[in-house]
């Protein structure tokens, strides 16, 4: 029981012991090379351990004060994580932030990697967060955003400078921004200097509008559905070639999330990427 409760949500699938399992069954349906996770509280015990054993490199970044802690017996604080196939990938250097705002430190945290692809010798980075939640914070969220693009400015020309290239490193960036695509973070992602794109916005039917949603639940307080995570993309050297479709209202059920169907809160975001021909990135 708490802030985080669904009401109709049938209680075995909120059961750790069972969902667990379709969390992890739904992440490897998809058979990812790159998997940005937020409000994770089990990275030791059970994603690392076992993303590890199928390949995957991964970095962990808790939260300075996680609500998990308030619960008895708990797993410790929730954070951000990130995982990657090292088969496909080289790692260069993974920076962990504590983004601010207004020069204070937050409670929201961030995860930069920096990786090289082995089969075409491309660096680039990806990173994932998780930003201030509820209505009423959208200032601080926006302070936040505009945090995470100084960092992630300031680590692309680190990379550049390191790899010795005078073209720009190309950014992916995935997480949970508790904005509707109205906030003025958003905004300030879609008109960055970095030259940022919203994967689901482009291969929308128009190329102009974010999915209808990406949460939808009920809690005691009434049903909420809101569009709120992103994956965020360097438009000049990534074409990002499909999205997963998000299921339908009949598909998720009266109950909304979770389910045993889709085991979170809110919906996975599936992209394809690929590199754009060198001679086209200024395109």
């Amino acid at each position: 029981e708490g802030m985080d409760s669904f009401v109709q949500c049938p209680m075995d699938a909120l059961n750790w012991a069972e969902r667990k399992y379709l969390i992890l069954q739904e992440i490897l349906t998809y058979n990812p090379d790159i998997i940005c996770l937020q409000e994770v509280d089990h990275y030791f015990d059970m994603f690392q351990p076992v993303l590890a054993s199928l390949g995957y490199q991964s970095s962990f970044c808790p939260k300075p004060w996680s609500p998990c802690l308030d619960v008895e017996n708990n797993n410790g604080p929730d954070g951000c994580a990130l995982f990657f196939n090292h088969k496909r990938f080289q790692s260069l250097n993974t920076t962990h932030l504590r983004l601010s705002a207004m020069m204070l430190k937050t409670n929201q945290v961030a995860i930069i990697a920096a990786l090289r692809c082995r089969a075409t010798e491309r660096a680039f980075c990806v990173a994932v967060t998780h930003l201030k939640a509820r209505s009423g914070w959208e200032v601080l969220r926006s302070a936040q955003g505009s945090d995470l693009l100084r960092n992630l400015r300031n680590v692309a020309q680190r990379i550049e400078t390191e790899e010795k290239t005078d073209t720009d490193v190309p950014l992916i960036v995935c997480g949970d921004f508790n904005a509707e695509p109205s906030e003025d973070v958003y905004r300030k992602f879609a008109t960055s200097n970095l030259d940022l794109d919203s994967a689901y916005k482009r291969l929308s039917m128009d190329g102009k509008n974010e999915p209808p949603y990406t949460t939808w639940k009920i809690r005691p307080s009434g049903e909420s559905c809101h569009t709120l995570d992103y994956v965020w993309y360097s438009h000049r050297a990534f074409v990002v070639n499909a999205v997963l479709d998000f299921p339908t209202a009949e598909q998720i059920g009266p109950n909304r999330l979770p389910s045993y169907n889709y085991p979170s809160d809110h919906l996975s975001l599936v992209c394809d990427f690929s590199f754009k021909d060198p001679t086209l990135v200024s395109q």
